[in-house]
């Protein structure tokens, strides 16, 4: 069964406690690494000056805390293979509404492959395919 290295255990802790349930129920059946949870703010302007973030400190989810957003990657890493990182998107998102109807967790989800969350793929503008979030 894979595990969580101690980074990704130490991200994904600084994330919000359904984050937290989602990641740590898909970890038991798909290898991933979290790369970030929470994020300070001088991590947050670089990533809005390189274009990395649409948000400038303090309006990313990522810079709550704890943490309303957090960034994964399934293993292994091949970022020229979009269709598993679209695989691993529907599963996460699958994983988050499973737990929701058992009253696991108490928010839903939202996947940056998918911002409107009515699987329109084509009307993104901003593809964020590491990224979810907790939706309120």
């Amino acid at each position: 069964m894979p595990m969580f290295s101690k980074e990704s255990f130490t991200q994904l802790t600084s994330c919000h406690i359904d984050l937290q349930a989602i990641f740590f129920e898909v970890i038991k059946h798909v290898d991933c690494r979290i790369t970030e949870g929470f994020r300070n703010e001088e991590d947050q302007e670089r990533y809005f000056k390189n274009g990395k973030s649409k948000l400038e400190w303090p309006n990313s989810k990522h810079n709550a805390n704890p943490s309303l957003a957090v960034d994964v990657y399934i293993f292994p890493i091949d970022m020229d293979n979009m269709k598993r990182f679209y695989w691993f998107g529907g599963y996460v998102l699958a994983v988050a509404q499973q737990l929701k109807d058992q009253g696991k967790i108490t928010h839903s989800i939202r996947w940056g492959g998918d911002w409107s969350g009515k699987i329109n793929l084509e009307d993104q503008t901003f593809f964020d395919l590491v990224h979810f979030e907790i939706i309120e």
